[in-house]
């Protein structure tokens, strides 16, 4: 029955009951040595009436009585005192669970690093971080192998592709050799696709994206839908504006329409839908044919799985693909069996929470703050260019000099258009 329980529970259990047991035992060995009656002395006259209890029964009744209810108080102290002890226990544990559940494949860089004495709490966490270091070469290598794998047989392909085209560019070429070429081109196409979908996997799962930036996936499905695409319902919003690096979102919206379109009946049909939320935007393509398995769709995420065993006719990594891009930018994918018939895949992206940069307004706020006049100061004088003192007000187009007070250090203020310079004296304060 404990083993249903949760650690806590069943450490609080244990606490209580062996505090339970030791409680009784002891209540059982004061019962027992209470039981020693004292002796009367010969010849002492009995009172009349029925025979009174010894003395020693009651003591060890009351004694027995008042075992119990503090057994049953202690009982319940110790439900509460095992309970706050398991939760101290167990708490190095729940950090240790938590911060490894944070964990992913995209962040396997993160250790636990558990300080505190050698126990068997801080032998755990060193357990899961080699564990983790182990995990993070292992991917390391995956990725590398990967992508090195994908350009060093770039160089191959193109040679191979560059004699075909030599070969039949000659003149008067052997039929057998246009025929040859004819047959190995398509291939060719095929391993090429299938090693840029190797260095797009790679690259979606190799962690942070560097170069993110709003992408519009209204205009990337406008833009994905070929000519030759079987009858399309188009709902998408006039923006649905998320934010990652465009060439993976690209590549994301076209395999899911290239899905649509290539696995699609006779007459078939695709209905696309753009949904934008309060902090995420849906993309849904749903298309028709023949009953499928959810099983088996829930498989189509994984490279090289087809559905019915199929290996030809698609390089099997376009879904995969989807969902690796799709978690690199912090969504997800779901794919879902059509009731009746055919196959809804739905993309989930965070939205473009990024502000928009508005301009700085050429005129500067008004002030709506108290205004604080300055103390009144005896005008300057203004000196023309000529050397005479003037007073009033300058005329329009002209930039008089003001003297300061004597014995004070003009300060510069940046005149307006239609005020002159302007030196407080010492001691004053001017206004904004």
């Amino acid at each position: 029955m404990l083993g249903d329980m949760r650690a806590r529970a069943r450490f609080t259990i244990l606490y209580a009951g062996g505090f339970l047991a030791s409680g009784v035992l002891m209540i059982g060995l004061t019962f027992l040595l209470a039981q020693t009656k004292a002796t009367s002395p010969a010849g002492t006259p009995r009172p009349p009436g029925p025979p009174a209890p010894p003395p020693e029964a009651i003591q060890t009744r009351q004694l027995l009585v008042g075992a119990v209810l503090s057994l049953i108080i202690m009982a319940i102290a110790s439900l509460l005192v095992g309970r706050l002890l398991a939760k101290r226990v167990l708490r190095p544990l729940r950090d240790i669970a938590s911060a490894t559940r944070r964990i992913s494949a995209d962040s396997l860089d993160a250790r636990l690093a558990v300080r505190g004495p050698v126990d068997e709490v801080k032998d755990l966490a060193d357990t899961v971080d080699e564990l983790l270091e182990r995990l993070e070469v292992s991917f390391g290598a995956q990725r590398r192998f990967v992508a090195n794998a994908s350009h060093e047989l770039r160089t191959p392909l193109a040679t191979m592709r560059a004699s075909l085209d030599v070969a039949v560019a000659k003149p008067a070429p052997a039929t057998s050799t246009v025929a040859l070429a004819d047959r190995l081109r398509p291939q060719l196409d095929r391993v090429e696709h299938l090693l840029d979908g190797f260095l797009v996997l790679a690259r979606a799962q190799h962690g942070a994206l560097a170069d993110t930036a709003p992408v519009d996936l209204t205009a990337l499905v406008t833009a994905a839908l070929p000519a030759d695409a079987p009858a399309t319902t188009l709902d998408m919003p006039p923006s649905l504006v998320v934010r990652g690096s465009p060439p993976l979102l690209s590549r994301l919206v076209g395999n899911i329409i290239d899905n649509a379109v290539t696995h699609n009946e006779p007459d078939g049909w695709i209905t696309i839908k753009g949904v934008r939320g309060y902090a995420e935007a849906t993309l849904t393509v749903e298309t028709g044919g023949a009953l499928l398995a959810q099983a088996e769709v829930d498989r189509l995420t994984q490279p090289f799985e087809r559905l019915g065993g199929e290996r030809t006719g698609s390089s099997g990594l376009g879904l995969s693909i989807v969902a690796a891009v799709a978690a690199a930018h912090g969504g997800r994918v779901d794919l879902r069996a059509r009731h009746s018939g055919g196959l809804a895949v739905t993309i989930t992206l965070p939205s473009d929470t990024q502000p928009s940069i508005t301009p700085p307004s050429v005129n500067p706020p008004s002030d709506t703050g108290p205004s604080v006049a300055p103390p009144p100061v005896n005008p300057p004088s203004v000196t023309s260019q000529s050397g005479t003192p003037q007073s009033g007000t300058p005329q329009s187009g002209t930039r008089p000099y003001v003297t300061p007070p004597s014995g004070t250090s003009p300060s510069i203020t940046p005149p307006s258009e239609t005020s002159p310079f302007v030196i407080p004296p010492s001691g004053s304060s001017p206004s904004a």
